[in-house]
């Protein structure tokens, strides 16, 4: 599985006005309901707002990567969010505001699918350059043309 086959131009959100973590995991629990075929958008939000009390996936350097397994996910589903202002109230490891959040939605029974695509996503992600080129990107498209590049 790679997430480059899962990644498409509609799941992605370049937010302006958004910068809240409520918000903005709303919109993206909202996208990926809507493009991901979820049914149950309740429950999908009170497992992801849950995952968030356990701890926060605010892993650093700007990025968040809020994921869950659930019930009725077929495919895994993964929607993007940019604010290059940054998340203020998005704890973080390293207390940096969040830029860059990932949210995998992946099915009840896919653990394996879920650990590799974060996996791949980390390792993406994890070059200074990608998260500088994603954060000052000005459209989706470009957004998605630097997550599926080499």
């Amino acid at each position: 599985m790679d997430y480059k086959n899962i990644i498409n131009p509609g799941l992605i959100i370049l937010f302006s006005d958004v910068n809240k973590k409520k918000d903005v995991l709303d919109q993206l629990i909202t996208l990926a309901q809507k493009k991901g075929n979820i049914r149950d958008i309740k429950t999908l939000t009170e497992k992801i707002f849950y995952r968030e009390e356990l701890m926060s996936t605010g892993m650093g350097l700007g990025i968040a990567i809020p994921h869950v397994r659930f019930e009725g996910v077929k495919k895994p589903v993964i929607a993007i969010g940019i604010q290059p202002d940054g998340v203020k109230d998005y704890k973080s490891i390293d207390d940096k505001p969040i830029k860059i959040i990932v949210l995998i939605i992946a099915g009840k029974n896919q653990h394996k699918e879920h650990i590799t695509l974060m996996a791949q996503i980390v390792k993406k992600l994890k070059s200074g350059q990608t998260i500088d080129d994603l954060v000052k990107a000005d459209s989706v498209n470009k957004i998605f043309d630097i997550l599926t590049g080499e």
